[in-house]
């Protein structure tokens, strides 16, 4: 089995993607600075991969850290190495990725997306380890021109966040093409991750308003917030709303995972996936399947169209499943099910004292 450097490991995705790493027998370094995750998460994971205290302190270690801070990345590999366990590949989840927080504070999100990435890279390459899977966004697609969304369709983002992701990818390119190309890289172009673990323990919890959908309907269902907002009724949908291609957090983990698996056995390559379900689901959809899952009803207010979304947004994901062999295994009512599950136990997030 691997040592893994999980960057970002103790939010949303990280967070699920550690524990299906952990019950596939890896051992974990997870760096985060915690300015958007809290610790919890993590002491949740370590439980739910049935780690006891001893093994924990092998198997899932934990640093905080900045991955824009290149003395502190080199001495962590250097550490790692010193202590005869290699980093042999890097998950990389940090980054920021609030659309509207990235409009009102560009050189922030161009800073700690690219620069960070910039300099997780150099520590890499300095230590000999070149397998990566990158944390992308289908966000990069911008006006999609046609759905289902291939790999092959334009990259044209429309806000920093996704502009952001835009070069990160294209440094890896250029990596990935250098004379001296030693590189397996993954970039994962996630749709809508939404859900949460099935046992209730580990799940969504973004600091202050939250900028998508789901936790805001969790938010409203649990009773933290009064109604949900949806931005145009008008759109060109069967209902009106827009239609989103939502991939539950088990299934991107467990599509973390067979990426991994894939650049580990096959030779240098760049690999670009979308991770969706391929299926689309309107706003009104999502919110009578919680109402289903919750036995709440979700009050809802229609309001104008948001700058920057789309009518229809969903994955072509058959790349992932003729090169990984896989395809998402839950649906939106399990979506529903377990995200519920875990806004129900906490529902002030980890924040909240049961």
């Amino acid at each position: 089995m691997a040592r893994l450097l999980i960057t970002g490991g103790a939010g949303f995705i990280g967070s699920h993607t550690c524990v299906v790493l952990l019950q596939a027998g890896h051992n974990l370094l997870v760096l985060d600075d915690f300015s958007n995750s809290t610790p919890l998460a993590l002491k949740r994971v370590s439980a739910l991969a049935q780690l006891d205290s001893q093994s924990s302190q092998v198997r899932l270690q934990v640093r905080r850290g900045d991955i824009r801070d290149q003395a502190y990345l080199d001495a962590l590999f250097s550490k790692a190495a010193s202590e005869g366990a290699p980093i042999d590949a890097v998950i990389h989840f940090a980054g920021l990725k609030a659309v509207g927080e990235s409009v009102r504070e560009p050189l922030h999100y161009w800073d700690v997306n690219l620069t960070g990435s910039r300099c997780l890279l150099d520590a890499m390459n300095a230590h000999g380890c070149h397998t990566l899977v990158f944390s992308s966004s289908a966000t990069l697609y911008g006006y999609p021109e046609r759905v289902p969304i291939p790999e092959t369709a334009p990259i044209q983002p429309i806000n920093p966040y996704g502009h952001s992701k835009a070069a990160v990818e294209q440094l890896l390119q250029d990596l990935a093409a250098s004379a001296a190309n030693q590189w397996r890289i993954a970039c994962l172009r996630y749709f809508n991750p939404v859900g949460a673990h099935p046992s209730g323990k580990i799940g969504e919890d973004p600091l202050g308003t939250p900028n998508n959908l789901f936790p805001f309907l969790s938010q409203v269902a649990v009773g933290r917030r009064e109604s949900l907002q949806v931005f145009g009724g008008d759109w060109p949908t069967s209902d009106g709303t827009c239609i989103r291609d939502y991939i539950h957090v088990m299934d991107l983990a467990e599509g973390h995972q067979a990426a991994l698996d894939c650049l580990l056995a096959e030779p240098t390559q760049l690999l670009t996936l979308n991770l969706g379900s391929g299926q689309g689901a309107s706003v009104l959809e999502v919110v009578h399947a919680f109402e289903r899952a919750s036995g709440r009803q979700v009050p809802y207010d229609l309001v104008a169209r948001r700058d920057g979304d789309a009518a229809i947004t969903v994955a072509d994901p058959a790349l992932a499943l003729q090169r990984l062999g896989w395809q998402t295994q839950r649906d939106l009512d399990d979506i529903c099910r377990d995200g519920w599950a875990w806004q129900s136990a906490n529902p002030a997030g980890y924040n909240d004292p049961g």
